[in-house]
Protein backbone atom coordinates (compact mmCIF):
# COMPACT_ATOMS: atom_id res chain seq x y z
CA UNK A 1 0.00 0.00 0.00
CA UNK A 2 1.42 3.10 -1.08
CA UNK A 3 1.15 6.84 1.17
CA UNK A 4 0.00 9.80 0.58
CA UNK A 5 1.97 12.92 1.65
CA UNK A 6 0.20 15.61 3.44
CA UNK A 7 1.60 18.83 4.54
CA UNK A 8 1.00 20.56 7.64
CA UNK A 9 1.41 24.39 8.76
CA UNK A 10 1.84 25.47 11.83
CA UNK A 11 2.55 28.78 13.59
CA UNK A 12 6.15 29.52 15.09
CA UNK A 13 5.77 32.12 18.22
CA UNK A 14 9.56 33.18 18.83
CA UNK A 15 11.23 35.44 21.52
CA UNK A 16 12.92 38.23 20.15
CA UNK A 17 16.15 36.81 20.45
CA UNK A 18 15.10 33.32 19.15
CA UNK A 19 13.44 35.09 15.85
CA UNK A 20 17.06 37.05 15.28
CA UNK A 21 18.64 33.54 15.86
CA UNK A 22 16.01 31.86 13.00
CA UNK A 23 16.18 35.16 10.40
CA UNK A 24 20.12 34.85 10.61
CA UNK A 25 19.85 31.19 9.55
CA UNK A 26 17.99 31.83 7.19
CA UNK A 27 20.01 34.50 5.49
CA UNK A 28 23.22 32.06 5.84
CA UNK A 29 21.61 29.16 4.22
CA UNK A 30 20.29 31.03 1.34
CA UNK A 31 23.67 32.82 0.84
CA UNK A 32 25.54 29.48 0.84
CA UNK A 33 22.66 28.37 -1.84
CA UNK A 34 23.12 31.13 -4.20
CA UNK A 35 27.01 30.59 -3.62
CA UNK A 36 27.00 27.02 -4.48
CA UNK A 37 24.62 27.74 -7.23
CA UNK A 38 26.94 29.42 -8.76
CA UNK A 39 29.91 27.40 -8.37
CA UNK A 40 27.69 24.38 -9.99
CA UNK A 41 27.07 26.94 -12.58
CA UNK A 42 30.93 27.57 -13.20
CA UNK A 43 32.22 24.04 -13.17
CA UNK A 44 28.82 22.51 -14.79
CA UNK A 45 28.43 20.03 -11.71
CA UNK A 46 24.91 19.05 -11.03
CA UNK A 47 24.55 15.78 -10.28
CA UNK A 48 23.87 15.71 -6.46
CA UNK A 49 26.48 13.10 -5.39
CA UNK A 50 29.33 14.55 -7.10
CA UNK A 51 28.48 18.40 -5.89
CA UNK A 52 28.40 16.87 -2.65
CA UNK A 53 31.85 15.14 -3.05
CA UNK A 54 33.27 18.57 -4.56
CA UNK A 55 31.99 21.00 -2.84
CA UNK A 56 30.97 19.79 1.03
CA UNK A 57 34.09 20.93 2.80
CA UNK A 58 34.21 24.24 1.63
CA UNK A 59 30.25 25.10 1.76
CA UNK A 60 30.79 24.55 5.51
CA UNK A 61 34.24 26.41 6.24
CA UNK A 62 32.72 29.08 4.40
CA UNK A 63 29.76 29.44 6.38
CA UNK A 64 29.81 27.98 9.28
CA UNK A 65 27.40 25.35 8.22
CA UNK A 66 26.82 21.97 10.48
CA UNK A 67 27.30 18.93 8.47
CA UNK A 68 23.42 18.39 8.37
CA UNK A 69 22.36 21.96 7.31
CA UNK A 70 25.13 21.47 4.63
CA UNK A 71 23.37 18.63 3.18
CA UNK A 72 20.13 20.20 2.94
CA UNK A 73 21.43 23.29 1.26
CA UNK A 74 22.61 21.07 -1.16
CA UNK A 75 19.85 19.40 -1.77
CA UNK A 76 17.76 22.12 -1.76
CA UNK A 77 20.39 23.64 -4.48
CA UNK A 78 20.31 20.86 -6.75
CA UNK A 79 16.50 20.18 -6.80
CA UNK A 80 16.70 23.55 -7.73
CA UNK A 81 18.62 22.65 -10.69
CA UNK A 82 16.60 19.94 -11.35
CA UNK A 83 13.19 22.05 -11.49
CA UNK A 84 14.96 24.73 -13.91
CA UNK A 85 15.55 21.58 -16.37
CA UNK A 86 12.39 20.14 -16.31
CA UNK A 87 10.85 23.40 -16.77
CA UNK A 88 13.36 24.26 -20.20
CA UNK A 89 12.22 20.83 -21.63
CA UNK A 90 8.56 21.48 -21.25
CA UNK A 91 8.95 25.02 -22.63
CA UNK A 92 8.23 27.32 -19.85
CA UNK A 93 10.81 29.69 -21.13
CA UNK A 94 10.40 29.55 -24.61
CA UNK A 95 11.80 28.00 -28.24
CA UNK A 96 15.23 27.05 -27.94
CA UNK A 97 17.06 29.82 -29.15
CA UNK A 98 15.06 32.45 -27.56
CA UNK A 99 16.46 35.63 -25.77
CA UNK A 100 14.35 34.91 -22.33
CA UNK A 101 15.53 30.88 -22.61
CA UNK A 102 19.15 31.89 -23.42
CA UNK A 103 18.85 34.38 -20.30
CA UNK A 104 17.43 31.71 -18.23
CA UNK A 105 20.39 28.58 -18.88
CA UNK A 106 23.34 31.34 -18.87
CA UNK A 107 22.15 32.67 -15.56
CA UNK A 108 23.04 30.86 -11.87
CA UNK A 109 19.73 30.44 -9.62
CA UNK A 110 19.78 33.00 -6.60
CA UNK A 111 17.76 32.02 -3.52
CA UNK A 112 16.37 35.23 -1.88
CA UNK A 113 17.59 35.75 1.62
CA UNK A 114 14.00 34.70 3.10
CA UNK A 115 13.63 31.81 1.13
CA UNK A 116 12.21 28.43 3.13
CA UNK A 117 14.85 26.40 4.23
CA UNK A 118 14.36 22.59 4.91
CA UNK A 119 14.99 20.97 7.97
CA UNK A 120 14.88 16.69 8.81
CA UNK A 121 14.95 15.36 12.24
CA UNK A 122 18.33 15.90 12.90
CA UNK A 123 17.84 19.54 12.46
CA UNK A 124 14.36 19.74 14.01
CA UNK A 125 12.69 17.79 15.99
CA UNK A 126 9.17 17.92 17.86
CA UNK A 127 7.67 18.25 21.20
CA UNK A 128 3.91 17.93 21.36
CA UNK A 129 2.70 16.73 24.31
CA UNK A 130 -0.58 14.80 24.32
CA UNK A 131 -3.25 17.11 23.53
CA UNK A 132 -4.00 20.58 22.80
CA UNK A 133 -3.14 23.08 19.71
CA UNK A 134 0.46 23.87 21.03
CA UNK A 135 3.60 22.52 21.56
CA UNK A 136 7.37 23.46 21.20
CA UNK A 137 10.20 22.66 18.81
CA UNK A 138 13.99 22.01 18.69
CA UNK A 139 15.67 23.69 15.69
CA UNK A 140 19.42 23.73 14.34
CA UNK A 141 20.42 27.44 14.23
CA UNK A 142 23.92 29.43 13.07
CA UNK A 143 23.95 30.63 16.99
CA UNK A 144 23.08 27.24 18.39
CA UNK A 145 20.53 24.64 19.24
CA UNK A 146 17.46 26.60 20.06
CA UNK A 147 15.12 24.54 22.73
CA UNK A 148 11.48 24.95 23.57
CA UNK A 149 10.33 26.99 20.87
CA UNK A 150 6.57 27.93 21.02
CA UNK A 151 4.37 26.30 17.99
CA UNK A 152 0.62 26.87 17.55
CA UNK A 153 -1.40 25.35 15.16
CA UNK A 154 -4.74 23.44 14.24
CA UNK A 155 -5.68 21.24 16.47
CA UNK A 156 -6.52 18.35 14.31
CA UNK A 157 -3.31 19.57 12.79
CA UNK A 158 -1.18 18.54 15.44
CA UNK A 159 -3.19 15.63 16.47
CA UNK A 160 -1.96 14.28 13.10
CA UNK A 161 1.31 15.00 13.82
CA UNK A 162 0.97 13.65 17.41
CA UNK A 163 -0.06 10.27 15.76
CA UNK A 164 3.21 9.67 13.21
CA UNK A 165 5.89 8.20 14.43
CA UNK A 166 8.29 9.86 12.21
CA UNK A 167 7.74 13.39 10.55
CA UNK A 168 9.31 13.93 7.28
CA UNK A 169 11.29 17.26 5.72
CA UNK A 170 9.81 20.00 7.16
CA UNK A 171 10.27 23.72 5.89
CA UNK A 172 11.21 26.69 7.75
CA UNK A 173 9.67 29.65 6.59
CA UNK A 174 9.46 33.72 7.06
CA UNK A 175 6.39 34.95 5.13
CA UNK A 176 5.04 38.79 6.39
CA UNK A 177 6.55 38.78 9.78
CA UNK A 178 5.27 35.64 10.26
CA UNK A 179 7.40 32.54 11.14
CA UNK A 180 6.08 28.84 10.02
CA UNK A 181 6.90 25.44 10.00
CA UNK A 182 5.76 23.22 6.39
CA UNK A 183 5.87 19.64 7.79
CA UNK A 184 5.24 16.12 5.46
CA UNK A 185 3.18 13.65 6.77
CA UNK A 186 2.83 10.94 5.09
CA UNK A 187 -0.56 8.69 5.35
CA UNK A 188 -1.46 5.42 4.26
CA UNK A 189 -3.67 5.62 0.81
CA UNK A 190 -7.21 4.18 1.77
CA UNK A 191 -8.04 0.56 -0.22
CA UNK A 192 -9.17 1.75 -3.88
CA UNK A 193 -13.27 0.90 -4.50
CA UNK A 194 -13.72 -0.79 -7.65
CA UNK A 195 -15.89 1.93 -9.10
CA UNK A 196 -18.99 -0.34 -9.52
CA UNK A 197 -21.76 1.67 -10.75
CA UNK A 198 -19.27 3.77 -13.05
CA UNK A 199 -17.90 7.46 -13.34
CA UNK A 200 -18.44 10.98 -12.10
CA UNK A 201 -17.29 12.84 -15.11
CA UNK A 202 -16.15 16.30 -14.61
CA UNK A 203 -15.63 19.24 -16.98
CA UNK A 204 -13.45 22.44 -16.15
CA UNK A 205 -14.25 25.73 -17.85
CA UNK A 206 -14.48 29.59 -16.90
CA UNK A 207 -17.54 30.39 -16.92
CA UNK A 208 -18.54 27.39 -14.65
CA UNK A 209 -15.13 26.17 -12.88
CA UNK A 210 -16.41 22.57 -12.94
CA UNK A 211 -19.72 20.57 -14.17
CA UNK A 212 -20.79 16.83 -13.07
CA UNK A 213 -21.80 14.78 -15.07
CA UNK A 214 -24.57 15.24 -12.18
CA UNK A 215 -25.49 18.61 -13.23
CA UNK A 216 -23.89 19.71 -10.70
CA UNK A 217 -22.24 23.53 -11.49
CA UNK A 218 -19.95 24.98 -9.39
CA UNK A 219 -20.04 28.51 -11.33
CA UNK A 220 -17.31 31.17 -11.45
CA UNK A 221 -18.93 34.06 -11.68
CA UNK A 222 -18.44 35.05 -8.57
CA UNK A 223 -14.63 33.85 -9.04
CA UNK A 224 -14.29 36.23 -12.15
CA UNK A 225 -15.89 39.25 -10.73
CA UNK A 226 -13.35 38.78 -7.22
CA UNK A 227 -10.30 38.44 -10.19
CA UNK A 228 -11.51 41.38 -12.37
CA UNK A 229 -11.55 43.72 -9.51
CA UNK A 230 -8.10 42.74 -8.30
CA UNK A 231 -6.91 43.17 -11.98
CA UNK A 232 -7.89 46.82 -11.72
CA UNK A 233 -6.52 47.09 -8.21
CA UNK A 234 -3.54 45.62 -9.95
CA UNK A 235 -3.91 48.15 -12.98
CA UNK A 236 -3.60 51.06 -10.43
CA UNK A 237 -1.20 50.01 -8.33
CA UNK A 238 1.17 49.16 -11.18
CA UNK A 239 0.88 52.76 -12.31
CA UNK A 240 2.03 54.63 -8.97
CA UNK A 241 5.37 53.06 -9.32
CA UNK A 242 5.64 53.48 -5.52
CA UNK A 243 7.36 50.92 -2.14
CA UNK A 244 4.08 51.02 -0.70
CA UNK A 245 2.36 50.27 -3.78
CA UNK A 246 4.81 47.26 -4.27
CA UNK A 247 3.92 45.75 -1.05
CA UNK A 248 0.73 46.05 -1.33
CA UNK A 249 0.56 44.27 -4.92
CA UNK A 250 2.68 41.21 -2.66
CA UNK A 251 -0.11 41.10 -0.52
CA UNK A 252 -3.08 41.26 -2.53
CA UNK A 253 -0.81 38.55 -4.67
CA UNK A 254 -0.97 35.84 -1.60
CA UNK A 255 -4.29 37.24 -0.48
CA UNK A 256 -5.81 36.59 -4.09
CA UNK A 257 -3.75 32.94 -4.26
CA UNK A 258 -4.99 31.85 -0.82
CA UNK A 259 -8.80 32.79 -2.05
CA UNK A 260 -8.40 30.21 -5.16
CA UNK A 261 -6.84 27.61 -3.05
CA UNK A 262 -10.12 27.57 -0.58
CA UNK A 263 -12.49 27.90 -3.80
CA UNK A 264 -10.03 24.80 -5.47
CA UNK A 265 -10.48 23.00 -2.23
CA UNK A 266 -14.11 22.70 -1.52
CA UNK A 267 -15.04 22.17 -5.20
CA UNK A 268 -12.74 18.98 -4.95
CA UNK A 269 -14.25 18.00 -1.49
CA UNK A 270 -17.22 18.09 -2.66
CA UNK A 271 -16.52 16.12 -5.78
CA UNK A 272 -15.06 13.24 -3.86
CA UNK A 273 -17.62 13.00 -1.06
CA UNK A 274 -20.16 12.41 -4.35
CA UNK A 275 -18.06 9.72 -5.59
CA UNK A 276 -17.52 8.24 -2.35
CA UNK A 277 -20.81 8.13 -1.46
CA UNK A 278 -22.25 6.41 -5.03
CA UNK A 279 -19.59 3.97 -5.51
CA UNK A 280 -18.22 5.46 -8.12
CA UNK A 281 -15.18 6.94 -9.44
CA UNK A 282 -14.40 10.24 -10.80
CA UNK A 283 -12.88 10.79 -14.59
CA UNK A 284 -11.38 14.58 -15.89
CA UNK A 285 -9.89 15.73 -18.60
CA UNK A 286 -5.51 15.76 -19.10
CA UNK A 287 -5.07 18.99 -17.60
CA UNK A 288 -1.28 19.18 -19.29
CA UNK A 289 -1.42 22.35 -21.65
CA UNK A 290 -4.23 23.49 -21.38
CA UNK A 291 -3.25 26.59 -21.42
CA UNK A 292 -1.81 25.72 -25.33
CA UNK A 293 -4.49 24.16 -26.66
CA UNK A 294 -7.55 26.13 -25.53
CA UNK A 295 -8.41 29.40 -27.45
CA UNK A 296 -9.78 32.16 -26.52
CA UNK A 297 -10.80 36.09 -26.21
CA UNK A 298 -8.29 38.53 -25.56
CA UNK A 299 -10.73 39.54 -22.01
CA UNK A 300 -10.77 35.59 -20.93
CA UNK A 301 -6.75 35.28 -21.28
CA UNK A 302 -6.40 37.26 -18.06
CA UNK A 303 -9.18 34.53 -15.81
CA UNK A 304 -7.58 31.65 -17.91
CA UNK A 305 -4.06 32.10 -16.77
CA UNK A 306 -4.55 33.47 -13.17
CA UNK A 307 -6.66 30.18 -12.39
CA UNK A 308 -5.21 27.45 -10.99
CA UNK A 309 -6.54 24.44 -12.91
CA UNK A 310 -3.27 22.10 -11.83
CA UNK A 311 -4.03 23.23 -8.52
CA UNK A 312 -7.97 22.17 -8.58
CA UNK A 313 -6.49 18.46 -10.62
CA UNK A 314 -3.96 17.95 -7.75
CA UNK A 315 -6.50 18.28 -4.82
CA UNK A 316 -8.90 16.42 -6.57
CA UNK A 317 -6.34 13.16 -7.19
CA UNK A 318 -4.83 13.51 -3.33
CA UNK A 319 -8.23 13.66 -2.05
CA UNK A 320 -9.20 10.66 -3.88
CA UNK A 321 -6.39 8.73 -2.85
CA UNK A 322 -7.16 9.45 0.67
CA UNK A 323 -10.86 8.45 0.31
CA UNK A 324 -9.78 5.13 -2.19
CA UNK A 325 -11.78 6.86 -5.08
CA UNK A 326 -10.50 5.55 -8.64
CA UNK A 327 -9.64 9.18 -10.78
CA UNK A 328 -9.00 8.67 -13.99
CA UNK A 329 -7.80 11.17 -16.33
CA UNK A 330 -9.29 10.86 -20.02
CA UNK A 331 -8.59 12.75 -23.70
CA UNK A 332 -10.22 15.86 -23.79
CA UNK A 333 -10.83 16.16 -27.08
CA UNK A 334 -14.09 17.05 -28.92
CA UNK A 335 -16.02 16.56 -25.53
CA UNK A 336 -17.43 19.40 -25.95
CA UNK A 337 -18.73 19.02 -29.90
CA UNK A 338 -20.09 15.35 -29.36
CA UNK A 339 -23.76 14.41 -28.44
CA UNK A 340 -23.37 12.16 -25.31
CA UNK A 341 -26.77 10.56 -26.44
CA UNK A 342 -25.96 9.27 -30.19
CA UNK A 343 -22.54 9.92 -30.57
CA UNK A 344 -22.75 12.65 -32.91
CA UNK A 345 -19.69 14.69 -33.50
CA UNK A 346 -19.95 18.27 -35.32
CA UNK A 347 -18.47 21.36 -33.86
CA UNK A 348 -21.79 23.05 -34.73
CA UNK A 349 -23.60 20.91 -32.02
CA UNK A 350 -22.09 23.88 -29.83
CA UNK A 351 -24.28 26.41 -30.43
CA UNK A 352 -22.95 28.71 -27.57
CA UNK A 353 -20.77 28.83 -24.54
CA UNK A 354 -24.07 27.36 -22.47
CA UNK A 355 -26.00 25.39 -25.21
CA UNK A 356 -25.77 22.47 -26.95
CA UNK A 357 -27.65 21.33 -29.44
CA UNK A 358 -27.02 17.94 -31.47
CA UNK A 359 -27.77 18.24 -35.17
CA UNK A 360 -28.63 14.63 -35.96
CA UNK A 361 -30.56 13.76 -32.56
CA UNK A 362 -32.01 17.91 -31.53
CA UNK A 363 -31.00 16.17 -28.19
CA UNK A 364 -31.00 19.98 -26.57
CA UNK A 365 -28.90 20.66 -23.09
CA UNK A 366 -26.09 22.45 -21.13
CA UNK A 367 -22.86 22.37 -23.10
CA UNK A 368 -20.96 21.59 -19.95
CA UNK A 369 -23.09 18.98 -18.88
CA UNK A 370 -22.90 17.15 -21.59
CA UNK A 371 -19.21 17.08 -22.30
CA UNK A 372 -19.36 15.53 -18.32
CA UNK A 373 -21.42 12.91 -19.31
CA UNK A 374 -18.62 12.20 -22.24
CA UNK A 375 -15.78 12.62 -20.05
CA UNK A 376 -17.45 9.95 -17.76
CA UNK A 377 -18.35 7.78 -20.52
CA UNK A 378 -14.01 8.02 -21.53
CA UNK A 379 -13.77 7.29 -17.85
CA UNK A 380 -14.93 3.96 -17.87
CA UNK A 381 -13.11 2.76 -21.16
CA UNK A 382 -10.10 4.33 -19.75
CA UNK A 383 -10.78 2.12 -16.82
CA UNK A 384 -10.97 -0.87 -18.57
CA UNK A 385 -8.35 -0.48 -20.10
CA UNK A 386 -6.43 0.13 -17.17
CA UNK A 387 -7.84 -3.33 -15.61
CA UNK A 388 -7.54 -5.58 -18.71
CA UNK A 389 -4.21 -4.35 -20.83
CA UNK A 390 -4.95 -6.90 -23.55
CA UNK A 391 -8.07 -5.02 -24.04
CA UNK A 392 -6.63 -0.90 -25.00
CA UNK A 393 -6.78 -0.25 -28.90
CA UNK A 394 -3.50 -0.77 -30.43
CA UNK A 395 -1.85 2.01 -32.60
CA UNK A 396 -1.90 0.90 -35.98
CA UNK A 397 1.81 1.60 -36.98
CA UNK A 398 2.54 4.82 -39.38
Amino acid sequence: MTNVKQVVQVRLLPTPEQASALLATLHTCNAAASWLSGQMRTHRVFRKFDVHKRFYTELREQFGLGAQPAIRVIGKTVDAYTTLRANLTAGNYGPPGSDRRRKVENTPIVFRLHAAQPFDARCLSWQLGDVGREGTVSVWTTAGRLRNVRIVGNPGHLALLRSRTAIGETDLLHRDGVWLLHAVVENPEAAQQDPANGFLGVDLGIVNIATTSDGDRFSGARLNRYCKRQQRIRKRLQAKKTSSARRLLKKRHRKEARFAADVNHRISKTIVAEAERTGRGIAVEELTGIRDRVRLRKPQRATLHSWAFAQLGQFLTYKAQQAGVVLAQVDPAYTSQTCHACGHVDKRNRRSQAVFHCGRCDFVGHADHNAAHNIAARGVVRWGEVMRPDAAPILAAS
